[in-house]
């Protein structure tokens, strides 16, 4: 019938879409940022769990849909037809399948996220560098703990003007070895998000969250704030360059020659509350 070639003409257009839109390397990659491939250790198991995780879903719809259409062809009203179909109130055997099926995939993503986000988080093996990342309103600093040095940034000036992004805090990584990141924060809760590493941890107030990452691909990665954290959160941005190791030790020299030994510890963290006799709270102190 007309309808029925128009319902296949449809079927065959979406397939073709989809297989032509498999073939780009956007596709290929889940549409995830362009520098994410190889970037660091993590970023190809992240790319392949996002990547199953929509294919699975896709191969859902794509039975449903086939149902629903199937449904509406062969079971349509025809002329002539009085009666309406035997209606049945239970059926066991489709009513187990799509509560076994559901749970089954379920259970096999969760199984598969479990294992994925164990690799990402474990920390158990020994870093060749440790760095702590704190965030402060609005800015971070970076606490370089492996060579006793540190860099303390200041809250961005967005003019739109070029060479700006130049001008961001920036967190040196050496390409090849395995780095330990901690993350905290100075007062308002924040969130480190490098969208090229495809990594975003949060960095809660009085918690300290800690991750492992090989950088494996030199280049600089843009950072950000990730976590609604007031007035200028806009403006927390950073850089974060993947460097060999013999520029890294460059720029740890660089740093010490600058006068920017040590680190920069809670004691630099402003009392931001105090309470007083009526119950309410005040800002007592502010950072940089």
């Amino acid at each position: 019938s007309p309808r029925s070639r128009k319902l296949a003409v449809t079927a065959a257009a979406l397939v073709a879409a989809t297989a032509l839109a498999g073939c780009s390397e956007e596709a290929q990659r889940g549409f995830l940022p362009e520098s994410a491939p190889g970037a660091t250790n993590h970023t190809d198991t992240i790319m392949s769990l996002w990547n199953n995780s929509w294919i699975a879903a896709l191969a859902v719809g794509v039975l449903v849909w086939g149902l629903l259409l199937w449904c509406i062809v062969a079971y349509r009203r025809r002329k002539g037809d009085n009666e309406l179909p035997v209606q049945l109130r239970y059926h066991v055997p489709l009513e187990l399948m799509y509560t076994f099926v559901p749970i089954v995939m379920v259970g096999v993503l969760f199984a598969y996220t479990s294992r994925s986000m164990g690799e990402i988080l474990d920390t158990s093996a020994e870093p060749d560098v440790e760095i702590e990342v704190v965030g402060k309103r609005w800015s971070w600093d970076f606490n370089y703990t492996s060579d006793d040095v540190h860099y303390s940034g200041v809250q961005a000036n967005l003019t739109g003007e070029t060479g700006v992004p130049e001008t961001l805090p920036t967190l040196y990584l050496p390409e090849g070895e395995l780095v330990e990141i901690s993350l905290r924060t100075r007062d308002v809760n924040h969130a480190f998000w490098v969208p090229g590493f495809l990594m975003k941890l949060d960095m809660i107030s009085g918690r300290t969250n800690t991750f492992q990452i090989v950088p494996e691909k030199t280049g600089v990665y843009e950072g950000k704030c990730a976590e609604l954290c007031g007035e200028y959160h806009a403006s927390m941005l950073f850089n974060v360059e993947v460097v060999t190791p013999e520029e890294y030790d460059q720029q740890m020299a660089a740093l010490a020659d600058q006068g920017n030994t040590g680190v920069r510890g809670p004691e630099y963290d402003p009392q931001y509350f105090t309470g007083n006799n009526d119950g309410e709270q005040h800002q007592e102190g502010s950072g940089n």
